[in-house]
């Protein structure tokens, strides 16, 4: 048997057997070795299997919750600039965020990472979801590419469409550092779970949307912010329908005043307690009893 007929047997004979079995509608299996050799095969090696942070701080499971998201991690850096990656950056902030509520007492913390590991973008709003977190802020540091005079932290919260341009290419390269399938309700068409959605997300996008604001003003005169402090884009971390969001750009790393500040232990904490206060500011607003009608 010449090779040339070898090769048509081999390519043949399973086509055949496909195309039977198609035409009497008969399904195939998987096998299940193949089908696991291909996952793990897939799957990316660093990212772990989903679970769920320990929670810091007082054990009264009725004091509130705040999650504190320190973005990329792991192979992931993030934005790079001379001698100096996103990920270490925003993990040393928002480790000291977390220290310094601790210490301060009254408010319960966790933090989707609290190492150099690389969680996937969907898990991270999940986390503060299964958590029954009241309060979700995930902690970036930017780049600007070629253009080093652009500096200044900047807040996000949730929006359908973005505020500018820059918050659209912003969303864009974020959202693609990892997918995420869209929220729905169980027990709900797909349309009636998209209005639940957008209903809740309003809601929680005020409750964003002030929190937003004390960074804001909790930050005027200690750190600098960008001209356009406060924007808005659709990032997948800021769309827990539930949970109030907020992403908060401390500064870009490939400018000289913004990166001199975020190398230091000094610089880096003034972004924390800035970001502490306002996290307690906004809890103790919802402590306050409310008047009655």
């Amino acid at each position: 048997m010449s090779i040339r007929t070898l090769l048509l047997l081999i390519v043949a004979v399973p086509a055949l057997l496909l195309g039977g079995a198609f035409a009497l509608g008969q399904k195939i299996p998987i096998p299940e070795w193949g089908r696991d050799y291909v996952l793990s095969f897939l799957v990316n090696q660093d990212a772990p299997d989903f679970r769920l942070p320990e929670v810091q701080g007082p054990s009264d499971p009725t004091r509130p919750l705040v999650v504190i998201d320190a973005g990329h991690g792991g192979r992931d850096y993030g934005a790079v600039g001379e001698d100096i990656r996103e990920k270490d950056v925003v993990l040393s902030i928002a480790s000291t965020v977390r220290d310094i509520l601790i210490d301060a007492g009254g408010i319960r913390v966790a933090m989707t990472r609290d190492g150099d590991d690389l969680v996937p973008l969907e898990y991270r709003p999940e986390i503060a979801r299964e958590l029954g977190a009241d309060l979700f802020i995930s902690i970036h540091a930017d780049s600007g590419g070629s253009y080093s005079d652009v500096s200044g932290a900047s807040v996000y919260t949730l929006s359908n469409e973005a505020s500018s341009d820059a918050a659209a290419r912003f969303a864009s390269r974020e959202n693609d550092a990892d997918r995420v399938n869209g929220i729905s309700i169980d027990g709900e068409s797909a349309e009636v779970s998209a209005i639940l959605v957008e209903l809740s997300q309003a809601r929680t996008q005020e409750d964003a949307a002030e929190f937003a604001s004390l960074i804001t003003r909790e930050g005027e005169g200690t750190i600098a912010f960008h001209p356009t402090a406060r924007r808005s884009a659709s990032l997948i971390v800021l769309q827990a329908p539930d949970v109030p969001s907020v992403l908060f750009e401390s500064g870009f790393v490939t400018n000289d005043t913004d990166r001199a500040r975020l190398s230091t232990e000094e610089g880096r904490r003034q972004y924390a307690e800035v970001l502490a206060q306002a996290i307690r500011v906004y809890f103790a607003r919802r402590a306050e009893p409310r008047a009655e009608p």
